[in-house]
């Protein structure tokens, strides 16, 4: 359980420091990676992040469970689809 977003994740990416557009690069490949239905938390602190991961998000079949920017941090919990993308 993850005490900032109170969600099982099964795993967490860090990619604070990261620019554009490495943060969705390595989210996609982290998610290539996990089983369906995994959760991940992925962490930025790039504001394109907030941006960038979501929209592909919409065009993929894996879900945005939540979002939040905190203290300059954007949290993204992300639940991997059933098909690859």
């Amino acid at each position: 359980m993850n005490s900032m977003t109170d969600t099982v994740t099964d795993l967490q990416l860090d990619t604070s420091g990261l620019q554009c557009p490495m943060p969705l690069l390595k989210t996609r490949q982290a998610l290539r990676h996990m089983q369906p239905g995994q959760v991940m938390e992925v962490i930025a602190t790039d504001a394109s992040s907030a941006i960038d991961i979501p929209a592909y998000l919409r065009q993929s079949c894996h879900e945005l469970v939540r979002s939040e920017e905190k203290s300059g941090r954007f949290i993204l919990v992300i639940r991997r689809g059933e098909q690859e993308s």
